[in-house]
Formats: structure tokens, sequence, C-alpha cells
């Protein structure tokens, strides 16, 4: 089930981008940070603000944070106050705690402590932002394991007016196009019927070496064509 309640612990620019983008989607966010102007700053933006210790039990408790949904830390400057917030959600019986790491090791620590999702948000935007500067038709990166990628990529020119049948990824390159994005809505599970338009956005799932070979294929043709 879709959470509908959270908690940010931290409001630095991470941690109030993400709060403020929660809220833009419709959820209910909670922010909680030590520092008075952060929270001034967020007190009319968020569903509630509030200055506090994070690493107090007490002070967690009066604010109803066990019984959110998804609780969030992104305290940036503090691996030890990070990591005992950490604690404190998964001992109040938050259902899902995810935190962001600012190091490898402060990763494993949290994965250690049994926090559902680690994120780490500088060396996440450098995977993507080094995949898009070499495929210029790249929207978006996912990582699903070494082995495995979910790529976003924009529809080519030569790939217009195309259908999948013609295209047939799976069979040529052993990937899939699982969803197109266009102007008119998404399209989830195309079939081999559907058409590919220039300008779209086509989700493709596969191996590394699959859509590698895709992606490439697609801008020499395009090269080609030109």
């Amino acid at each position: 089930m879709k959470a509908q309640q959270f908690v940010v612990i931290g409001l630095g620019r991470f941690g109030a981008g993400l709060a403020l983008e929660l809220m833009a989607m419709g959820y209910e966010v909670l922010g909680i940070d030590h520092n008075e102007e952060r929270v001034e700053e967020m007190t009319d933006k968020l569903t509630h603000a509030v200055m506090a210790d994070a690493t107090d039990e007490g002070v967690m408790r009066s604010l109803g944070v066990r019984n959110l949904d998804c609780g969030i830390v992104a305290i940036g400057d503090n691996m030890e106050r990070s990591i005992l917030t950490a604690i404190l959600l998964k001992e109040l019986g938050v259902k899902m705690v995810v935190a962001k790491a600012i190091s490898i090791l402060h990763g494993r620590a949290l994965e250690k402590l049994g926090v559902d999702r680690v994120i780490f948000p500088e060396r996440d935007m450098g995977v993507r932002v080094a995949h898009q500067l070499v495929t210029p038709h790249l929207v978006d990166y996912i990582e699903l394991s070494k082995e495995y990628k979910i790529v976003e990529l924009t529809v080519p020119s030569c790939m217009d007016g195309k259908s999948l049948a013609e295209i047939n990824p799976r069979a040529k390159y052993g990937c899939s196009i699982i969803a197109l994005n266009r102007a008119g809505g998404v399209i989830v599970a195309p079939t081999a019927h559907d058409y590919l338009y220039a300008g779209d956005i086509m989700v493709v799932i596969g191996s590394n070496e699959s859509i590698d070979r895709f992606e490439e294929d697609a801008m020499n043709s395009g090269e080609t064509e030109a």
C-alpha cells in the first residue's frame, strides 16, 4: 500500500527538496530539524514543521511519529545523529525507514541496523549524470543490480512511426520496452502493435549489455539517417 504520511528528519537541501516534492504529490509531511531557521522556512510549506531533537524518544513519541507510514532520515552533517535517529524510528515501529548516507561506511551501518532503503544522493546523481553525458537519449537511469537496469530513453527520429514489432528489442537485443510515456498519457506494457513516435519516452528493462547494445544501435541508426 502506498505510503500516505511521511516524516522527514533533517530539512537541509536534500531533506527540504524531498519533503516539498512529497507535498506537491499530495502527501502529508511532518518535517523535523534541530535548526530553528530551517524549520521556520518550511513552516508554511509542509503539513507540520517542528524544531526538535530527533534522537529524543519522548519527543518523537509525542509527535506521533510511530503512526506515520514512512520515516526519512535526511541528516547529512552528523553521522552519529543519523544512525541514532534511524535506530529510534525502527524501535518506534515506523513501517518503512529510509535514510540518506554520506559515505559507504555510513550506508553499511544503516543497512546493518535494518533500514529499509539507503540512499546515496551524491553518488546516485553522479551515476545518472555520467550516463546522460555519454547517452544523449537517456532521460533517467535506475540500477536494479550489477547486471540489470531500467532506463528511460527518448525515442530517436530513426524509430519514429515504427511499431514495437518492427523494432522487436526483445528478440534483437534481449531487452524489453515496458512502458511508453507521451503527451497523451502513459502506455503500460505496450503490445507489438503499439507505435513509437519521436519525443516519446520509452522505459526499457534488461541486462546492462542488452540495453547498451540497444542504445548504441539506436544512436548509430540516427546518425546514419542524418
